[in-house]
């Protein structure tokens, strides 16, 4: 007959229940956690992506007005949008949207105009909804327009233009490009 020569609970050692229910607990309160930030980075991955997308936009209208001449009233966009680029018999005027500056109160040289999107001018301003977004998101395009020079023949246009979301659910911080182009 064999004889085991170690007794049970014998030099074993281990985890207590106690133990596990501990070591459970804080595992749990980890993923829980971790899982907390899914919705939140899921949130934040389509704002990004509507800001990205409201740049781009931005940045490819202003280009369309960039080329145009300067001593140019207004032009047809890509999208087939009829775009006004201000008078050029009226200078150093703002044309178009109004403007608001805001001011750094750290730096108060540093002032900054942005569109105002409470006021609506005709010829300067449309909608836009991009067709590659699933969500079908809509943007609000709105520019004004500052031209320089000696009254009658234009020397410089300052473009404006602000991009925003509309719709959908919270507050969207508008995009807002601000250029110059002289001829």
């Amino acid at each position: 007959m064999r004889h085991s020569s170690t007794r049970l609970g014998e030099g074993q050692g281990g985890f207590s229940i106690l133990e596990m229910m501990f070591a459970t607990v804080i595992l749990l309160v980890g993923l829980v956690a971790i899982a907390q930030l899914v919705p939140a980075s899921i949130l934040m991955n389509q704002q990004n992506r509507t800001n990205s997308s409201a740049l781009v936009f931005a940045q490819h209208e202003l280009d369309q007005m960039l080329d145009q001449p300067v001593t140019v009233n207004s032009f047809t966009d890509a999208l087939g949008n009829v775009c006004q680029l201000g008078n050029p018999a009226v200078t150093n005027t703002v044309q178009g949207t109004n403007v608001l500056l805001y001011s750094n109160p750290w730096n108060p040289n540093d002032a900054r105009a942005v569109i105002d999107f409470t006021s609506s001018v005709p010829g300067y301003t449309f909608t836009f909804q991009d067709a590659t977004d699933p969500s079908g998101t809509t943007y609000d395009v709105r520019w004004a327009v500052i031209i320089t020079g000696n009254g009658s023949t234009a020397s410089s246009k300052r473009f404006i233009l602000g991009v925003r979301q509309v719709g959908g659910n919270g507050y969207f911080q508008p995009i807002t490009l601000d250029t110059m182009v002289a001829r």
